[in-house]
């Protein structure tokens, strides 16, 4: 907390932020986020004043329709979308000079933010569009052998079991997937289970850390530990988890990660960052051409070719919007609302939850249900009733809406939600 209000303090009296005296969070939100600080019970568990400071400072809180697909894609407070917005209107006067000469100057200073929240060193960290892109890099840059083994499991994100899929159809790599019935409260079966999948031939484990089928927390550092004591390396997936749960990415003891930024750290829509350990650099090729593809440099995976400096510069007021709040306390508060909903949800008649309420196995992510209802029957009436936007999952045993809160939610919107599901509840 003290480095929190330090960190307003600073930004109200010196105007300093993402990038120097223009920061944005700095003219539109240190003053109030410092004056909601004064007011934090640290014994509460809902401090309803200080987040409707946060609910104020996005335009989605605002929306006609309720939105509970944060775990898709987040809405970006105003702070990011007006920075987004001056990038854009600065790149349209001349995008071959502003663009490549000036807005792109400010990338060393968000990859030396980014890395300071992600808690690593700058120069393993790469700026790209979102985890896909980043993953990707990674999956098809590993120089891997016929025959080699990976091992991941059937509620990890399609893109990347597709890209597995693609190295075993081109490479004739061997790719295991596990199968699991979530949600599950104990660390050591799931471990136990990439575990016994090993043999000689395993090379990688690829874990998800949060399901975004169902919202289950995978063990990542634990099997991480199990891996690398058998030579196995491991790439996460940590589009759900980053600016989310509270952790630092070397906490996790994995050699690769990659995550989108649009998703809770609430930056603009097609940015991402991916990490390697620095000492897997050089061996990783990169997934788009570049003029020394086996050097140790991260950078040799941003030759990305012409895209929006635009939306990574803006990618800054975001962090000062998540340093104003911190992540510690976010995890707590988003925790809180799927809590909230769900206990409610659970004393209708017919509703059952498909996710764990314990904050060591799930955060934000919940799903929900209604017997006599498919997935996507209730989504639909949801939404055609009324207006609030969740998203069907119907896939490998998963059958249920997936329900996403985020800091803007509020819990008179969580009590429209539950009181949508009894509704429905009632009529079938």
């Amino acid at each position: 907390m003290n480095n929190r209000r330090n960190f307003l303090r600073k930004s109200t009296a010196l105007g300093l932020g993402a990038f120097g005296v223009n920061s944005l969070f700095n003219q539109m939100h240190a003053a109030s986020f410092l004056e909601a600080e004064q007011a934090w019970n640290p014994d509460s568990a809902q401090n309803e004043d200080y987040w409707s400071v946060i609910q104020n400072a996005y335009s989605a809180s605002k929306s006609e329709v309720l939105i509970l697909n944060n775990g898709g894609v987040s809405p970006s407070p105003i702070v990011v979308q007006d920075a987004l917005e001056k990038y854009n209107r600065q790149a349209a006067q001349g995008p071959s000079y502003h663009m490549w000469r000036v807005i792109d100057k400010g990338r060393e200073p968000l990859r030396k933010r980014l890395a300071g929240l992600g808690g690593c060193d700058p120069e393993e960290v790469a700026i790209n569009r979102n985890a896909t892109e980043a993953l990707n890099t990674v999956i098809f840059g590993l120089p891997m052998e016929k025959g080699d083994e990976v091992i991941g499991m059937i509620y990890d994100y399609p893109n990347m079991m597709n890209a597995w899929k693609q190295r075993q159809l081109r490479d004739g790599i061997v790719y295991k997937q596990l199968s699991f019935d979530f949600p599950i409260e104990n660390d050591d079966q799931i471990v136990k289970a990439y575990e016994d999948a090993i043999t000689p031939k395993t090379k990688l484990i690829h874990v998800t850390h949060i399901v975004n089928w169902i919202g289950q927390i995978m063990p990542v550092k634990k099997i991480s530990q199990m891996a690398h004591k058998r030579g196995i390396e491991v790439i996460v997936d940590g589009a759900h988890s980053f600016a989310l749960l509270d952790y630092k990415i070397p906490d996790l003891e994995c050699d690769y990660f990659g995550t989108s930024l649009h998703k809770f750290l609430s930056a603009p829509v097609g940015s991402g960052m991916m990490w390697v350990k620095k000492d897997k650099i050089a061996k990783i090729w990169p997934l788009v051409c570049n003029h020394e593809p086996t050097s140790a440099d991260i950078r040799k995976f941003e030759t990305l070719g012409t895209r929006s400096f635009c939306i990574e510069q803006a990618i800054g007021e975001a962090i000062n919007f998540q340093e104003g709040i911190g992540t510690r306390r976010k995890q707590e508060r988003v925790h809180f609302l799927k809590k909230y909903w769900a206990e409610k949800a659970l004393q209708i008649p017919g509703v059952k939850i498909h996710t764990s309420l314990k904050p060591e196995y799930s955060c934000a992510i919940a799903g929900v249900s209604i017997d006599g209802m498919k997935p996507s029957e209730l989504d639909s009436k949801l939404f055609n009733d009324f207006r609030i936007h969740t998203v069907g999952m119907t896939y490998e045993g998963v059958n249920c809406v997936r329900v996403t809160p985020h800091v803007y939610t509020s819990l008179k919107d969580l009590d429209r939600f539950v009181d949508a599901l009894n509704k429905i509840s009632k009529k079938v």
